[in-house]
Parts: C-alpha cells; structure tokens; sequence
C-alpha cells in the first residue's frame, strides 16, 4: 500500500514483536530476596537467568518495560562471529590471541544457541548461513583483503570470494563460514517459560533506579520496592547504575533502521552485510510462511544527522534497485552501544566489585555477545573457570584505541552540549501540521512540541534528564532522542530509554536542575 509514507508503513513496528504470543508478568510491589537479581529482559539477560535456574539458583529478573521489547525484540537476528570489519583491528590493537579469543567466545555463544534450540525443540526458524562481508569500493576492498589475512592468522573458517548473489558491484567480498540466523522473540520467549517452570522470578514495569552496594547489595526500583541479592547483573543496555566506573564516558549510542520486504527477486541465502558506508544488511525471515528480506543499515549517533524518515526511504531505494519490492511490511530501529575498544564490557562493574556484574556495549552483535555476557555471568558467579574473563573485564586499558576514543567521543559530547543550548528555534506552536513534532520556541525557551492525530499539542522542555543535554525530534520513530548519550523519550516526555531515568519536564529545566536533583544523571 502506497501512503503519503510511499511504500513505507506509516508506523514502526518490529516483526519479532508481532505473531508471537508474550507472556505477561506482574510487577514488584514488595521487598524480596533471591541469590541473583537481574536487571533487564533481553538477550542478555534471559540468558543468564535460564543458565542460573539450571545451577539451582533462586533468580529474579526485572524489567522497566514489557520483556523483550528493547534491542533484542528489534534485532536483525543474524548469529555470527563476523561482526563487521574487525579482526585485523583487534590484532593491532589488543593482540592476536585476544583477536581469537574474542571469535571463539562468539563462536561459543553460536554453538551454545544451537544446542539449546535442539536440545528444548524450539521452534525458531533456527537455519545455518554462511556469512558475508562485501566490499563496493577499492578502498574497502583492500580492508578485506587484510581481514582475510587476519581470519588466516587467528584461524577462521572462510576466506576471500569474488562474487555474491545479488545485482550489486563488488569488488570482493569475505566469507565466514557455517554461521546462522534465528527468530530471537521465538527462542528467548521459550527460555522464559523454562526459567518459570524451573521457580524463577520475572517482573515488568519495575524499574531499577540505584543500588545500595554492600557485602549483599540492594536494588532499588522507582516504584519503592527493594530487592536484596547475593549478585546483581546488569543487563539493561545501558547501565542504570554505573558507579564509578564513569559508562557514560566510556560509550556511545548508535541508531540503524530495518525493512521488512516483499520482494519480486528470490533470496539466495547467506547473511550479509557491506563493509562500506552506509551500512547495508541482508539476511532472509519467513514471514506468515512467505519468505521475506531483511534489510537493515543506515547508522548514525543516536540524535545527530539527517531526519530518520530518510534513512528508512535510502534503504527502501536500496531494495528496490536489488530485489524490486512488492511491499514493505515492517519497518523499525535499533539502538546500541559501542565502547572505546569495540569490546563490549562484561564483568565486574568496578574492579573489585565481584557480586555487581555487567554487559553492556555488545556494538549490533548482541546475539553472540549477549550469550556470551551469560555464559560468563554464570562461570563467574559459579566460580568455574572462563577464557574470556580477562578479555571483556570492563576495568581493561588499551592504550592505543581507549585514550584516542575517550577525548573524541566526550568532545563530541561536549560539542553536542554548546550546540543544543545555542539554538534558537523559528518554528512556533502553530506552525505544527497533526503528526508533526518540532523543536520550538516558546515564551523565549526552547522546547519540544507535537500535534498528535487528533490536533492536541504535546509539550515538554527539551533539556534530557541525564545532564542536561538537548533532545531533537525524530520524525522516524516520534521520539525525542538525546544526542550526547543515547536517551530516548516518548513524544509526552515518558523515558523509553536510558541512561536518563527521569522523564523530560513540562517546566522550564535547567542543567542545574539536574545538579541538584536525586534522580538526575549526576
């Protein structure tokens, strides 16, 4: 159907999210204790709890929203170790047997999925893929030449081809072979019911906002009830609670856009993804028993750069020239974090801190890298011995990238900050058309506005409740996204995404507000 949207669906909506039937959970409404308390029900932390339950541990998993509804229910799904153009990097720069450790650990967690998915019978459109990475360019090009070198180095299966199956120029492209693709709502939604089955706890709309740290630390959740653990994981995408390990800092926050299409060209399977920018992702997915591409790309920082709606009508132009589209039938984004070395942080949150744990930072691959945080996460509270304990802590240093990242991505912060309190918006009130929303100005102030479907104005100040940083409005989701470290807010201020946990003001905020508030970022 052809809207004023073009091909696009007027709203996003994430396919794992639909045709599958959730569980519902209560939320927590008074004190109680368990050995582990899990904060966030994603990849990530379902895993963990369905390992945990299985070593008779008595485990409570909390979730601010519904379960699965964060980046693992909007995912591409692709389960590789093949995470872009990254071995001959790590090589240089953590070393060659950290290089291989980091493909092993993924490999692990791809070998771990399979066996779960056989041993429980899920039914998850599990498949093996080989996976792809293409170069368009002779720049890119010769990257991939020196990753071939690095998968010879460090031992991956695979190697350079020539060609793809699809109608697009390359100059090479890298195979990893005997990789895979699943449906992750299917398989994690299984999992949920085993971690019932087995006595675990699982909340919703129980939000953790701090942690009172001791011998047995205690977390505390917006709606006053306290929940004393032996450990607590931290699997909230980005940490509620960072201590002192200074994440905010440490990370940044990165959108992509997906299509779910009809398509006039069949699928050749394999999973790929370009090595140039932008970003251009394909796998297959069975959609009501009629085989559909996924295509996935368009990156950027969260709140920075062009209007969503354009990264969303690029991909469409992009299926177009490639398959020919019959229809698009979803469309929805993602947001995820990349940390200062592109190795996610998994472990103790602080060095010497071992009963509070966390992953975070999985940079788009948090199918493996999620498994792999749990699988960790069970070893170290288990007190069994894991390869790849030294290799995620959050509390490593490398030099080269680490120190060179940290004064380029705070600068960007900073640079985000000035802009936003330097802007001076033209666009008044009633300049906003139904289903508009716009950085206004109003009795001299900067604010957010929107005009919903039925003329109602929805006003908030734009100041976001971490520190103080400018929201934009993102016509693509209608969100108000913060640009400096992730945050995202519904059109009426509600927090759909942290770090911020504090909804944005109707009242004129300021940063001092937040200096001086118990709830703010600081």
């Amino acid at each position: 159907m052809v809207t004023e949207y073009g091909k696009l669906p007027e709203h996003p909506e994430s396919y794992w999210r639909t045709a599958i039937e959730f569980p519902e959970f209560p939320s927590l409404e008074e004190d109680i204790q368990a050995d582990v308390i899990i904060v966030g029900a994603g990849i990530a932390g379902i895993t963990s709890a369905y390992l945990l339950v299985n070593e008779g541990l008595k485990v409570a998993v909390i979730e601010a929203g519904e379960v699965l509804n964060g980046t693992t229910g909007h995912t591409t799904a692709k389960i590789t170790a093949q995470h872009d153009l990254i071995y001959d990097e790590f090589i240089h720069n953590i070393g060659r047997s950290n290089a291989r450790l980091y493909y092993e650990a993924n490999m692990e967690a791809l070998r771990f999925i399979r066996e779960t998915v056989d041993r429980h019978k899920i039914d998850c459109d599990f498949s093996q893929q080989d996976a792809y990475i293409y170069a368009t360019t002779e720049k890119y090009a010769r990257k991939i030449e020196k990753e071939a070198e690095a998968y010879e180095k460090i031992g991956i299966e695979g190697g350079l081809v020539e060609s793809i199956p699809f109608d697009i120029a390359i100059q090479n492209a890298l195979v990893m072979k005997n990789q895979a693709q699943f449906h992750p709502t299917k398989y994690l939604v299984h999992l949920l019911q085993i971690i019932k089955e087995k006595g675990g706890l699982v909340f919703e709309n129980t939000t953790a906002v701090n942690i009172e740290t001791s011998e047995q630390p205690v977390v505390l959740t917006k709606e006053g009830a306290r929940i004393t653990a032996n450990h607590v994981l931290i699997c909230t995408h980005f940490p509620f609670y960072e201590g002192a390990g200074f994440y905010s800092t440490r990370m940044y926050a990165d959108r992509s856009y997906a299509l779910a299409v009809k398509a006039n060209k069949q699928y050749p399977g394999g999973i790929y993804i370009s090595a140039d920018e932008p970003t251009r992702s394909l796998r297959s997915v069975t959609i009501n028993g009629e085989e559909m591409v996924l295509i996935v790309g368009e990156n950027h920082k969260t709140g920075q750069g062009i209007e969503a709606m354009e990264h969303y009508k690029a991909l469409e132009q992009f299926g177009e020239e490639v398959f020919g589209l019959k229809e698009v039938v979803y469309r929805w984004s993602a947001q995820d974090l990349t940390t200062l070395d592109k190795l996610p942080y998994i472990g103790e949150l602080t060095s010497g801190q071992p009963n509070i744990l966390i992953a975070t930072g999985f940079r788009k691959w948090g199918m493996t890298n999620g498994t792999a945080a749990a699988l960790l996460f069970r070893d170290l509270i288990m007190g069994y011995e894991n390869n790849y304990e030294k290799l995620y802590t959050p509390s490593r240093f490398y030099a080269h990238p680490s120190l060179k990242n940290f004064f380029k991505e705070n600068a960007n912060v900073v640079g985000q900050l000035i802009k936003g309190k330097l802007d001076s918006p033209k666009t008044k009130p009633e300049d906003l058309s139904k289903g508009e929303g716009a950085v206004i100005t109003l009795d001299g102030h900067r604010k957010g506005a929107y005009k919903d479907d039925e003329g109602k104005l929805h006003i908030v100040d734009t100041t976001c409740t971490h520190i103080g940083c400018e929201v934009e409005w993102n016509n693509g989701e209608r969100t108000w996204d913060c640009p400096c470290h992730g945050s995202r807010f519904s059109f009426t201020g509600e927090v759909i995404e942290g770090p911020a946990e504090k909804p944005l003001q109707k009242y004129n905020y300021t940063m001092l507000d937040n200096l001086t508030s118990e709830d703010s970022g600081y």
